[in-house]
């Protein structure tokens, strides 16, 4: 898909860019990360502990650049493109580690640079590599991404499949406020700026409700409906699908060339420019998912995620190039997709929550027909806000997670106040994972885990510190795997 997003020009453009950027880094070695995931994934907490884990020298034993000792520093520079916001690193971690309090999701766009000096491995690579590498993590919107495969969909595609997903079993009952509004206009009718504002405003609230924990669902476009941002209100975000369009062509003048218009002007002025902008410069890539608030909704928002992981990967530039075909064109060699919040469970249900997202990453593999790039998967917590402990319940002894719920999270009637911490049994995910795929049962929307498992949103936990006083970098559950695949062989 993602060789039709682009015309000649663009690829002109993206092909100077590329080659500009790579004379550069003839003396300033670099890597641009990307790091995406939809909301509540975890992106600015990844990113947040990331880049403190390596500032601070945190425990990492499976980053071998750190367990080897070869790491001198880590220190943040100016970013190098400063049309970009900066990522807040040190607002986010003043919330993380001060406050205890998750930072703010991402709405937008943001970039980092971190750079990392450290002895190279090899004699012979000491000999001309200057050890020092800057990553240039960029963070962006899963929302976003998902946008991109509408670049090669008409209008009327877009509308025939937003009404073929809206009768899902998941979404049915969510749909029927915008398709009983859809079906008494006519799109052949004069153009109306209330009618389209009518539409738009109960197209945006039936994917804001598909959007709510209870759904949990992932494939939402467009992106910018969700997180509109500074094109709130404009004409680019004022329009919906029609319904029984066909192929005929709008008539002048009519809502459905009104539609066309606007539709054409958002895959024009918003998604191109972002594709071409930032996904065409990416060399690595992280995509993060909420797999348990998904187990939570049931197999129909499991399904509903890997159809967004599977467009996510289409869009995705995968591939190895050689020095000359390089230097005018990055792909991405390496593409982790990440469950986060594996701090959620005890670490017994970590290999089937793996396994879980490893199902879901080769069977969307498959469908987006991706090849060329090596993809992973990883159950991990950038930040661990629990830690595990036993209890005894009779003649049991129950494995269980200890941590402070947030400030009104409730398990069994109980509510919590942000302040008391409780030992919680989350229960374990299923052994059989077909159960959690599988949609074919009466009630798409029941949970495909077992009711008695408890997934509570715990705060930041409380940092510990040394006999000096020295505050101990952000605790975590697999980062330093997650490092090691993302940049570890560029610090060989």
């Amino acid at each position: 898909m993602a060789s039709s997003l682009t015309t000649f020009t663009d690829e002109a453009r993206i092909a100077l860019d590329t080659l500009s950027g790579r004379a550069t880094g003839l003396f300033s070695p670099s890597l641009r990360l990307g790091v995406t995931g939809l909301s509540r994934a975890g992106k600015t907490v990844f990113i947040s502990a990331f880049v403190h884990n390596l500032i601070h020298g945190g425990r990492l034993p499976l980053f071998e650049a750190q367990k080897s000792g070869r790491i001198a520093r880590a220190f943040l520079e100016q970013q190098p493109d400063d049309a970009v916001p900066r990522f807040q690193y040190e607002d986010h971690i003043a919330a993380l580690v001060n406050d205890r309090a998750w930072p703010d999701s991402t709405r937008a766009i943001s970039e980092l640079r971190l750079t990392i000096e450290y002895e190279s491995a090899s004699g012979w690579s000491r000999m001309f590599s200057s050890g020092k590498l800057s990553v240039d993590i960029v963070d962006y919107p899963g929302e976003w991404l998902l946008d991109l495969p509408l670049l090669g969909k008409s209008f009327a595609d877009f509308s025939r499949e937003a009404f073929e997903m809206a009768v899902l079993p998941v979404r049915e009952d969510l749909s029927p406020a915008w398709r009983a509004l859809s079906a008494e206009i006519d799109p052949n009718a004069d153009a109306d700026e209330m009618t389209a504002r009518r539409l738009a405003e109960s197209f945006a609230a039936y994917l804001k409700a598909c959007k709510l924990d209870e759904r949990a669902l992932s494939t939402l476009p467009p992106g910018r409906f969700l997180m509109p941002g500074d094109l709130e209100g404009s004409p680019a975000l004022t329009f919906a699908p029609l319904a029984g369009l066909g192929d005929k062509r709008p008539r002048p003048g009519s809502l459905h060339a009104m539609m066309d218009r606007r539709y054409e002007a958002y895959k024009t002025h918003v998604v191109k420019p972002f594709f071409r902008e930032h996904i065409t410069r990416l060399d690595r890539q992280i995509v993060l998912i909420d797999a348990m608030q998904a187990l939570n909704a049931g197999p129909g928002a499991m399904a509903d995620l890997e159809r967004a992981v599977t467009e996510i990967l289409s869009c995705f530039r995968p591939g190895r190039g050689s020095f000359l075909t390089d230097l005018f064109s990055r792909r991405i060699d390496r593409i982790l997709v990440a469950a986060t919040k594996a701090d959620h469970l005890h670490h017994e249900s970590h290999d089937r929550l793996q396994a879980i997202v490893r199902r879901l990453a080769d069977r969307a593999v498959a469908r987006a027909n991706f090849t060329g790039a090596d993809v992973d998967v990883v159950a991990m917590a950038a930040v661990r806000a629990t830690r595990e402990g036993t209890v005894k319940q009779g003649r049991e002894t129950l494995p269980v997670i200890i941590g402070t719920p947030i400030a009104g999270e409730k398990i069994n009637g109980e509510t919590f106040d942000g302040k008391t911490e409780t030992a919680i049994f989350p229960g374990d995910l299923p052994e059989n994972i077909d159960a959690v795929f599988d949609i074919s049962g009466p009630d798409h929307k029941q949970d495909a885990v077992d009711p008695a498992i408890r997934f509570v949103r715990f705060r930041p936990p409380k940092l510990e510190r040394t006999a000096e006083g020295v505050t101990l970098s952000l605790p975590h559950i697999r980062l330093d795997r997650a490092l090691q695949f993302l940049i570890g062989d560029h610090l060989a």
